[in-house]
């Protein structure tokens, strides 16, 4: 008999967001027909909550989702976070300044809000593919007066990456970084800053067992490096055809890419 899975947890960019941006129709209608079957259907994202509301209008989900790389497990209907890991205060001044003084791009969020000091081409990608609206604030007032969930670091150039990492190499250990990027555009880096103890595996860990589902009745379906967690601690681990070899190597399973609804796939194979 086929194992009856009791949540399937879906990355958001590279695996429900293809290269145009969409979702396409058989990936939404076999998370519909998974959603009639009982099984609970939970998105894993880098994005802010705010970021990812359309994805999840779009496909009819409700309850408890994972957003900004498992730094925080929020209801974004009711507000009700059951897990939250936000960045030391002090700690992320320093990652600021540094950041600053290094001349790479990076930006701030809390829970609800994202930061920026200034408009610029990075600004614009998040309006126009992201749909987040900006609060241009000072940045040293922010980490003054605000919860810091992520920052992001965003590259285009290869100098600019060679920035990003030198962020990267000063802050080891002491902060996470996670480096994803999106196919609508495929030259840019979004390099997510978080807490040190923030992985999405770990915030599926706690996500299960706020709802009390085993992590064995998980299916759990990624592309990038930032879902080698999540696809260990599942039950059933699905890399997309798109993934990362490092991703690959974890998966038990390798579905269709994201342009060929490898979702829809992964999901006809295990669950309907």
């Amino acid at each position: 008999m086929k194992k009856q899975y009791k949540l399937l947890v879906v990355d958001v960019d590279g695996t429900l967001l293809n290269s145009r941006g969409v979702i396409s129709t058989e990936d939404a209608e076999a998370i519909a027909r998974a959603r009639e079957r009982g099984v609970g259907v939970v998105v894993s994202t880098g994005r802010a909550a705010m970021a990812a509301g359309w994805v999840l209008d779009h496909l009819q989900l409700d309850g408890y989702h994972i957003f900004y790389d498992g730094a925080l497990v929020l209801n974004p209907i009711s507000g009700r976070e059951c897990y939250a890991e936000p960045i030391d205060g002090p700690l992320a001044r320093e990652a600021l300044d540094f950041a600053r003084q290094t001349g790479v791009h990076i930006d701030l969020y809390s829970s609800a809000r994202y930061f920026i000091e200034q408009e610029d081409w990075a600004a614009d990608i998040r309006r126009q593919f992201f749909r987040l609206t900006p609060t241009i604030s000072s940045l040293d007032e922010v980490c003054r007066r605000e919860r810091i969930i992520k920052g992001t670091l965003i590259t285009r150039s290869p100098e600019e990456r060679q920035q990003a990492l030198e962020v990267q190499g000063r802050f080891r250990g002491r902060l996470a970084f996670s480096w994803t990027m999106t196919p609508a555009y495929p030259d840019i880096d979004f390099i997510n800053i978080l807490s040190a103890r923030v992985s999405k595996g770990r915030a599926l860990e706690e996500l299960c067992r706020f709802l009390k589902v085993p992590l064995a009745d998980v299916v759990a379906i990624g592309d990038g490096v930032n879902d080698v967690s999540l696809l260990k601690k599942a039950g059933l681990a699905v890399a997309m055809a798109n993934s990362s070899e490092e991703l690959r190597s974890v998966a038990q399973t390798v579905t269709h890419d994201v342009d060929h609804s490898g979702v829809a796939e992964a999901i006809k194979k295990f669950i309907l």
